[in-house]
């Protein structure tokens, strides 16, 4: 575990940032933009948290911004720099989680009859926002993954964690007693 003693060290003035394997490269970079929407993902979760979801979502979510931190952490360090460090990384076994979440989530909600418009509860809601901040985090990675190396699962995590969230988004509805938002295609 790292000890961090002062939250500032003044190295990032110059408009850079280092990656953990002690490389230097601007904060508006590929890499750097992909693992802070990330974080921005997982500080959207804790606001989810916080406005109370249905207690059984909450493990599964306090899980989710764990795993997000591995993602961070597979993100800010080179694939070539894995090989010599222990890095916390993103696996299939994390996706597969996710997918089980979402089939035991399923079997409650039933299938969908029409679009969903984000809304429903507060908890709710904040779960759509966190579900296209991950869209944004993907799309980020993707255009990563053209320029440089990344995790495998990356990709794979992050489409199925859009899905889980957007399930989690119905399935807070329903145990709030919320009414889902549906879109109306004749407005």
């Amino acid at each position: 575990m790292p000890r961090i003693t002062k939250v500032y060290t003044r190295t990032g003035d110059d408009g850079t940032t280092g990656l953990g394997g002690g490389q230097r490269v601007p904060k508006d970079g590929l890499r750097v933009s992909a693992y802070g929407t990330v974080d921005e993902l997982s500080s959207i979760l804790g606001v989810a948290l916080a406005t109370g979801v249905t207690e059984s979502l909450i493990q599964p979510l306090e899980r989710i911004q764990n795993d997000l931190f591995h993602l961070g952490s597979d993100l800010c360090i080179l694939e070539e720099d894995k090989a010599e460090m222990n890095v916390a990384r993103i696996e299939a076994r994390h996706v597969d989680m996710l997918e089980g979440w979402m089939d035991s989530f399923t079997e409650e909600l039933g299938y969908l009859e029409n679009f969903i418009l984000p809304g429903g509860d507060v908890a709710a809601a904040h779960l759509h926002v966190a579900r296209t901040v991950c869209r944004r985090a993907e799309r980020e990675v993707v255009a990563l993954a053209r320029e440089e190396p990344i995790g495998p699962e990356t990709v794979r995590y992050l489409n199925r964690l859009s899905d889980t969230l957007f399930v989690m988004a119905r399935y807070q509805n329903l145990k709030s007693g919320a009414d889902d938002v549906l879109w109306n295609s004749r407005l």
